[in-house]
């Protein structure tokens, strides 16, 4: 998420923080690296003027060029500028006590698994919301939404053949059935239209939902961002949804959006996965951005997707040099719940500058995962029993070379003896050092 632009704007202040003092060309100079940065990032223009002007009118004051770390100064300037235009203190929807939420967008901008993401989010809060595919034209939209509500078990509705009996029925439903929160999967198209935005001006009038969000895909750039100014003027929404930002995206739609259309972005979409839709946080991301991690929302996702016991007992047998590859299996499978690794270590303060360039290999651990199930329960307990002909059988088993699991068994004893190390000296400094080697999955 926002790798290139993240990565350059890191570039340009690590070169501000090797002047020390700064002089008034010093910060025009980086004002204008910055500049190209964010057109190429795709924001929009008047966004990135307005941005540059309010940072060089704040960084060129004398307190900050005579102080001692101007650098830092222009850096929590950028910071504050940054979190203003991502949105600043914007209301989160309220997934405890929310009663009805409409969602709209065009074909294509994963507004339909979006809706089921949100009742994933309100089935962890012990809620029972309804599922309402409001779209009578396209049959597929009807049929994926009752297989994503079959996959979290939630009931849809999708009886009617207009939007409006649709919605009738399902008001109906949910109050027979006692659910305590419609989500509504509006109809899409492929371009806006006047049908289609009289259509859902009758169903917003008729639904009144506490929260209107309009979907969009976040790798469309400037697109997203004039699609929701259409619909804010037309329909009008309290928030938006950016997905697929998990891809190529540049950026520019997060960081114009606001900006542009006054309305904040109230989630972000990371990935296919139903569990992949994130609250969004605008002083998170741009910390994020500058390569300040993220630490809170590591915490959430960990909380969220880690059972708390488990990883208890894996730290005690780790810290009691009991660990053995059936434990490692298992903080595998509990760091593949949290999500892709590459959005994981973003969140890690300084993890780019501590890493030297260390990069997440998923397809690795991927590898890594078939090695140790092609093992029995008791290679796994005792590594030291894996001959070369037990070796040979893994490898054959895994769809992978001996020299592969060579490598992770030396992998693992090296991660092995780090923990074994960390405990004696309560030494932290050493850990990065030793996972890099040490852990399937990073590579320099």
């Amino acid at each position: 998420m926002f790798d290139v632009f993240s990565t350059k704007i890191q570039g340009i202040f690590n070169k501000l923080r090797k002047k020390g003092l700064l002089t008034k060309d010093d910060v025009s100079a980086t004002m204008r690296e910055l500049r190209v940065v964010l057109l190429e990032a795709d924001v929009n223009f008047k966004v990135a003027k307005e941005f540059i002007g309010k940072i060089s009118e704040k960084a060129v004051g004398a307190e900050i060029l005579k102080s001692l770390d101007p650098a830092q100064h222009v850096i929590k300037i950028v910071k504050d500028e940054l979190i203003e235009i991502l949105g600043g203190d914007i209301p989160q929807v309220k997934i405890e006590s929310v009663k009805s939420i409409l969602l709209l967008g065009l074909q294509g901008c994963g507004k339909t698994t979006t809706t089921a993401k949100l009742a994933y989010k309100m089935v962890q809060k012990k809620r029972r919301p309804l599922l309402v595919g409001a779209d009578p034209y396209r049959p597929a939209a009807k049929e994926q939404l009752q297989i994503l509500g079959k996959k979290i078990n939630v009931p849809v509705f999708v009886e009617g053949k207009t939007v409006i009996e649709t919605l009738e029925g399902s008001l109906a439903y949910a109050k027979e059935h006692k659910c305590d929160c419609i989500i509504v999967d509006s109809a899409g198209r492929l371009q806006i239209d006047a049908l289609m935005m009289n259509e859902l001006k009758l169903l917003k009038q008729r639904l009144n939902p506490e929260e209107c969000l309009l979907v969009v895909d976040g790798m469309t750039g400037q697109e997203a961002v004039n699609i929701a100014s259409t619909f804010k003027k037309e329909i009008g929404i309290s928030g938006i949804i950016l997905t697929k930002l998990d891809g190529d995206a540049r950026g520019g739609a997060a960081l114009s959006i606001k900006m542009v259309t006054g309305k904040p972005i109230k989630f972000m979409g990371v990935g296919e996965n139903i569990e992949q839709l994130e609250p969004f946080y605008p002083e998170r991301m741009a910390q994020r951005i500058l390569g300040m991690g993220d630490v809170l929302s590591l915490i959430e996702k960990a909380e969220e997707s880690v059972n708390s016991e488990e990883a208890k007992s894996l730290q005690q047998r780790m810290l009691s040099q009991k660990f053995n590859l059936e434990d490692f299996l298992s903080q595998l499978k509990q760091i593949k719940k949290l999500g892709p690794l590459d959005q994981l270590m973003g969140m890690v303060p300084g993890f780019n500058k501590m890493s030297g360039g260390m990069k997440v290999n998923e397809k690795q651990l991927g590898r890594t995962e078939a090695i140790i199930n092609s093992m029995t329960r008791l290679e796994r307990k005792k590594p030291d029993i894996l001959n070369g002909s037990r070796r040979k059988r893994i490898a054959k088993g895994s769809g992978t070379t001996v020299e592969e699991v060579n490598q992770l068994l030396k992998q693992f004893e090296q991660l092995k003896n780090m923990f074994g190390s960390l405990t004696k000296q309560g030494n932290k400094s050493n850990m990065l050092r030793g996972m890099s080697g040490g852990v399937p999955g990073f590579r320099r």
